[in-house]
């Protein structure tokens, strides 16, 4: 049975990276066992700031110095504390790659690495784009990668992961975005969450596309009568294989939607399951295309390159003939 969504209601705000500072502060208050890192003015700047001037003790500033604070934080782990580290989402792969993979993968340890930002959500044009991380985490192991679709299942993965063993990220992005579900769920790192049912096709995605993808599914229904499942790929590592599996195999129809490059990210994950799975149906991959974004706003952005409703939309129709 499907997870109940809000899709029905087009502008319930909520912003995720607000809201995971909320979190870590109210874990705190709870009595919860964690040190946290951060970088320059990422921390200050949000509601992760409460938690540094209640508990300054346990809040380290490295400044822009995004290596040295993974790796800090990979020796804190190893002294046996859980540790939250929140990164600007656009410097923490490419400037902290070596110490991810060799200080905090390779060692295994309980970092949380907080990367906000994520996708084109920055707002500062290509250089400050967050395109390419999944496909370098995705090839690291020992790591888990979680990226959530609203504010609430954002603080779900940061509680859960106070008893989580080993390394994991959480890809948050910028702005505020739709909520997308509706009341409590059931949430298990590792396992996607059906939010639409569908018998025409399957869409797979994560994130604040999430939102998207079920609008384009309910327009789909009413213009064309089309009936376009969901599927919430929130782990995207490791990814939940058996639900990309089923979807093929009910729809023989499959469209992935991620704010990442195609090239190794989401849509690069469920097609490796396809592909060793023998699926012979319709596949198509939504996101950055193989180049640097365009200026513009993200709305502006995500419309030029066919990820907002109506490209997903278009793409879906075309795979069905409608």
């Amino acid at each position: 049975m499907a997870t109940k969504t809000t899709y029905d209601f087009d502008m319930m705000l909520s912003n995720a990276r607000e809201a995971y500072g909320e979190e870590l502060y109210k874990m705190a208050k709870e009595g919860k066992d964690f040190v946290f890192t951060y970088s320059d003015n990422v921390a200050p700047s949000s509601s992760a700031g409460k938690l540094l001037k209640e508990f300054p003790e346990r809040c380290f500033n490295f400044g822009i110095a995004e290596a040295d604070q993974v790796g800090a934080s990979a020796g804190l782990a190893l002294s046996g504390c859980v540790v939250f580290s929140q990164v600007f989402g656009p410097f923490l792969p490419l400037r902290a790659a070596d110490q991810i993979h060799t200080d905090i993968a390779y060692n295994d340890v309980n970092v949380r690495l907080i990367g906000t930002h994520s996708g084109v959500t920055a707002g500062g044009g290509p250089t400050h784009n967050d395109i390419a991380d999944l496909a370098l985490y995705r090839a690291i192991p020992h790591l888990t990668v979680v990226v959530p679709a609203d504010a609430n299942q954002c603080c779900k993965f940061v509680r859960k992961s106070m008893d989580f063993v080993g390394p994991m990220v959480i890809r948050i992005d910028r702005a505020g975005s739709p909520d997308v579900y509706a009341g409590d769920y059931e949430l298990e790192i590792g396992k996607a969450i059906e939010t639409l049912e569908g018998t025409d096709a399957y869409i797979i995605s994560c994130g604040s596309n999430l939102y998207e993808c079920l609008m384009a599914s309910r327009a789909l229904e009413k213009e064309c009568g089309l009936s376009i499942g969901v599927l919430d790929m929130h782990t995207v590592k490791p990814l939940d294989a058996d639900a990309v599996v089923r979807a093929a195999e009910k729809t023989g129809n499959i469209v992935t939607v991620e704010d990442h490059s195609i090239n190794g990210g989401l849509g690069g994950a469920v097609a490796e399951v396809l592909c060793e799975t023998g699926y012979r149906g319709k596949f198509k991959r939504i996101g950055m295309p193989d180049e640097f974004a365009v200026l513009g706003s993200v709305d502006a952005i995500y419309h030029h390159y066919g990820m907002d409703r109506d490209g997903i939309s278009a793409v879906l129709k075309k795979m069905l003939g409608r």
